[in-house]
């Protein structure tokens, strides 16, 4: 019986002792959740550049008389401009801070995409195209970033993955409008997400991690403590994001040679593997001349468009969910696999009417495979890996 009593008497002692140990419960208030918002609008001015030239290929190539090669340069030259600008992007990040770099992004997206608007001739479509390009490459990497700085690392994963849902939203309206309406109504449409990250980018807090980094320590703890909401207790957080940031500046400064020290070799392999994955899996191929491949397997390409949105919005939002449940390995595991049978399908469907076999069913097999490559894309390989990068 006494036994009993000196347990229970020490009970509350032991659980505040763990409660001091212990790091905070995470909560998602209004300001992170807002800040989220703001800077998930590059990501959809992300998503409609790619999904730009795929509903306009008919009318454009007609109004400005384009030749194939011609509109080939300017849905390639896109990504042209995106390598240079994400190339570009870490440092740029690092020098001027995540919030301006945004900024500096959405201004060569606006210009670009007023270019097009205004374009006669195919050098300036070209140039446009290039401008919002470079503007989209440097968004690729500074929005993930700066979601995993602002987000406690319970909710990192789930936050970092509504980037892919804004790229997939952008894509999908897009597509959308650009069924029923004209390429240049559609590029200007294309700024007003971007003006509206402009304007956001005045109210949010800068990432604390990077003003940490800066040694801006007065500002790191008003930006931190506004993320968490004015009652959180953020000493906890606060302490280790100095630690890291300590240990960090103890480092000497690397260089690009010591990335491919032996230590560094898997999270090297894994990080870019993946991204190398996700690019040269066809997605391009697909978000930029889906009209075309629908038209040329015999589909209505309109309704090919529609089907589109319709698999990609939801498989993209379940993508999201069960990224912190089931983990980052199995759903890229699953997506590869699907997005594999969608490209052997495409493939399927085009061999199947060069040889003249099942005619009337090689249009829904084309489908069916884009359709599949899409949502499956949609479920891991197109946000997954954005997430890994920005972990390790």
């Amino acid at each position: 019986m006494r036994g009993e009593i000196d347990e229970a008497d020490l009970a509350p002692e032991t659980s505040l002792i763990k409660k001091e140990n212990q790091e905070p419960s995470a909560t998602t208030t209004t300001t992170l959740l807002f800040t989220t918002l703001v800077a998930v609008s590059g990501s959809f001015v992300f998503g409609s550049a790619i999904g730009y030239s795929s509903p306009v290929q008919s009318d454009l190539t007609k109004d400005l008389n384009l030749s194939v090669a011609e509109y080939s340069i300017f849905g390639s030259i896109l990504t042209i401009g995106a390598m240079i600008g994400a190339a570009m992007s870490g440092r740029i990040a690092d020098l001027i801070g995540r919030r301006a770099t945004m900024g500096f992004s959405e201004m060569f997206c606006i210009l670009g995409w007023l270019a097009i608007y205004l374009s006669k001739v195919a050098v300036w479509l070209d140039v446009g195209r290039f401008l919002v390009g470079y503007g989209m490459g440097v968004l690729s990497f500074v929005i993930p970033v700066y979601i995993a700085e602002i987000t406690p690392k319970e909710l990192r994963g789930g936050f970092t993955t509504v980037h892919q849902l804004m790229i997939c939203l952008g894509v999908s309206v897009t597509y959308l409008l650009g069924s029923f309406i004209g390429w240049r109504i559609l590029a200007l449409i294309g700024i007003i997400p971007c003006v509206v990250q402009m304007i956001g980018l005045f109210i949010v807090p800068e990432s604390p991690r990077w003003l940490a980094k800066v040694g801006r320590w007065e500002e790191f703890e008003i930006a931190l403590q506004r993320l968490r909401g004015e009652s959180a207790d953020t000493s906890y957080e606060s302490s280790e994001i100095k630690d890291y940031t300590k240990r960090l500046t103890d480092l000497s400064e690397g260089s690009l040679v010591d990335l491919f020290q032996p230590r560094y070799a898997k999270s090297l392999f894994v990080g870019v593997g993946l991204m190398v994955l996700q690019q040269f899996g066809g997605v391009n191929g697909i978000a930029f001349y889906a009209s075309s491949i629908f038209e040329s397997a015999g589909f209505s390409s309109k309704i090919g468009m529609i089907a589109m949105v319709v698999v990609q919005i939801p498989m993209t939002t379940i993508g999201v969910l069960l990224m912190d449940k089931s983990g980052r390995r199995p759903l890229l595991l699953i997506s590869a696999t699907g997005t594999c049978i969608g490209c052997f399908l495409i493939g399927l469907s085009f061999s199947l009417q060069v040889v003249s076999l099942f005619s009337g069913e090689t249009s829904y097999i084309a489908l069916t495979g884009v359709l599949m490559y899409t949502g499956s894309f949609s479920l891991g390989m197109g946000g997954i890996p954005w997430v890994i990068m920005s972990e390790i």
